[in-house]
Parts: structure tokens; sequence; C-alpha cells
């Protein structure tokens, strides 16, 4: 299926069945931000076009704003422990094999910038998958990691669904 399809049966559905807008966009910041999964969802094309519909059509968009919150920094703190616990082995399981230079970049990019590495990681498409992994493998703390973890959710879940709000209201 083509990804113009998904993002538009996605929109689709939650113009339909309104109820479902939060839901959609937590399982969505959570593939966007979940190791791999992000480079093989069209989250973000789906979640600005979602965006638009919060304004336009009355979506409320708190409950939306906190669904993103709390699945980019879920999908964050999944991939980070999966980096803790498999360390090492990381490189040799699929799909990482298919994509080798991932982790590595990953975690040259986290040993560059740290914790501000793990913030400004989740703006960076394919960093975003790679970063929390390799911070995960490398043994970054656990406090600092969420900090910026949440930090950066925060952040990117104004920037992804404030945009769309502000013009369905600005021409509604």
């Amino acid at each position: 299926m083509a990804i113009e399809a998904v993002v538009h049966d996605t929109l689709e559905f939650v113009r339909a069945n309104q109820a479902w807008a939060a839901p959609v966009v937590f399982v969505l910041a959570f593939g966007e931000s979940l190791a791999v999964i992000s480079l093989l969802l069209p989250a973000t094309a789906i979640l600005f076009g979602l965006s638009g519909l919060l304004g336009a059509s009355g979506v409320p968009f708190w409950p939306c704003w906190f669904a993103a919150v709390a699945g980019a920094t879920l999908g964050d703190a999944v991939s980070y422990w999966v980096g803790f616990h498999f360390k090492e082995r990381l490189a040799h399981i699929w799909p990482l094999t298919r994509t080798p230079d991932l982790l590595p970049r990953g975690q040259r990019f986290f040993a560059k910038w740290g914790i501000a590495g793990v913030f400004f990681g989740r703006f960076f498409g394919p960093l975003r998958a790679a970063v929390p992994l390799a911070a995960g493998s490398c043994a970054m703390p656990h406090l600092p990691f969420q900090l910026a973890n949440i930090g950066s959710a925060l952040v990117w879940a104004t920037g992804i669904l404030a945009p769309g709000l502000l013009a369905g209201l600005t021409l509604g």
C-alpha cells in the first residue's frame, strides 16, 4: 500500500471516528519514536494531517497532545530499554542488520552530544530511531535519559500538532 493511501485512510478514519483521535495519535507517536519502526511508519505525515483536523473539525487538542507526548515518551523509553539490555548484540539483530550504519551513527551522535543528543535526536529523521538505542547501549543513566526524553516529547508534540491546529482555527 502506498504511503499516500495510508495517510489518507488514517485521516479519513479519524475524521469519521473523532473519539479515536487521541488513541490513534498515541499509536502514531509511539511508532514514530520506536526504534526501527519509525523508519517504516509514515507517522509524521499522518500527524501533521491530523493536526489540521484538530482545528478544522473540532477534535479536542489537549487529549491528542497528551497522547502524542505519552506515545513519543514511551517509544523512546522502550528503545532505550532494548539498547540497554541488548548492547553489542543489537547490531546482529534484524532489522538492524539491514541498516548497519544506523546504530553506529546514533552512537557517534550520542557520544558527541550526550543528553543534548537525546533531546535533539528526536527531531532528526533516522536519528530518532537510533539515539535512544545508542543511549541505552552506552548505558546512559536512566534519569538523565528520561529527562531529555520527556522534555523533547513535550516540544515535539507541540511542534507537530500546533501548526495544523492554528491553521485550522485561522482558516476555519
